[in-house]
């Protein structure tokens, strides 16, 4: 792992104006490949849509599928035999305080096939400064699916906005077990941005790695995808980059990481 710090204000700076320079070339679009979690929750999907997602995703060997949890049953299907992992949203896009029910929904979208829950945190509960929910929703998620089921905590990090509070939801969920930090459901402006991530990826190197990151919300090039590579090396090192630990979910990156490699 780097020996990079970034848990001080000066080196998040100076490590995401580092990224802000990088662009992406063929050798990041195949690195960026197999870490993306290909996504359409626009609400409106077909079967057809979701018959061309999965086949997508297996042809072009991406981390996962990210659908809505309706269409989990037909995603299963076709994903049988391949090492694309199927995952779902909760409590999505807005969040909430009822822990109890995400933890249903997740035990419920498991039983439908789902590997991976991305659940989204319960952003007026931080916002009103309870902070601890957030690791009581991934300690009732991980009560509901089990240990083997991989669970992503979306913080919304464009609307908790102040790098403490992100900080401090981040570090409850950690220590409640989460397998992943994810920045945005891509349903506000401000999705993903390389100061957030700088400010989890410090969380996750505190935690010795153990914790993965996902980006999403606005990272639709490779140049983007690029960025929070080079800051993920920078801060935990290349060898900490797989697709247990590090995810893009994007609906638009796939056709142009094929461009570029």
């Amino acid at each position: 792992m780097s020996d990079t710090s970034a848990t001080g204000r000066q080196t998040i700076d100076s490590l995401v104006g580092e990224a802000r320079g990088i662009r992406g070339d063929a050798r990041a679009a195949g690195r960026i490949l197999p870490l993306l979690d290909l996504t359409s929750l626009g609400g409106s999907e077909s079967e057809a849509d979701i018959d061309r997602l999965c086949r997508k995703a297996v042809a072009h060997a991406v981390a996962a599928v990210c659908i809505h949890d309706r269409h989990l049953p037909q995603a299963r299907g076709l994903l049988a035999g391949s090492d694309v992992a199927l995952a779902t949203v909760i409590a999505f896009p807005d969040g909430g305080d009822d822990i109890l029910k995400a933890a249903d929904d997740s035990a419920a979208a498991v039983a439908d096939g789902a590997d991976e829950i991305d659940v989204v945190a319960p952003l007026d509960a931080a916002l009103s400064g309870d902070i601890e929910l957030a690791g009581e929703l991934v300690e009732s998620c991980r009560a509901a699916v089990g240990p083997d089921v991989r669970i992503k905590l979306i913080l919304e990090t464009g609307r908790l906005a102040d790098g403490a509070l992100i900080t401090a939801v981040a570090r409850s969920a950690v220590m409640a077990g989460v397998d992943f930090l994810k920045t945005s459901t891509g349903r506000i402006p401000v999705g993903a941005t390389l100061e957030a991530a700088a400010l989890l990826l410090a969380v996750i190197q505190e935690a010795e790695g153990r914790v993965g990151l996902k980006l999403s919300g606005g990272v639709r090039t490779t140049d983007d995808a690029a960025a929070y590579l080079h800051l993920a090396d920078r801060v935990m090192g290349e060898e900490w980059v797989t697709r247990d630990r590090l995810r893009f979910g994007a609906s638009g990156l796939l056709d142009d990481l094929l461009a570029r490699r």
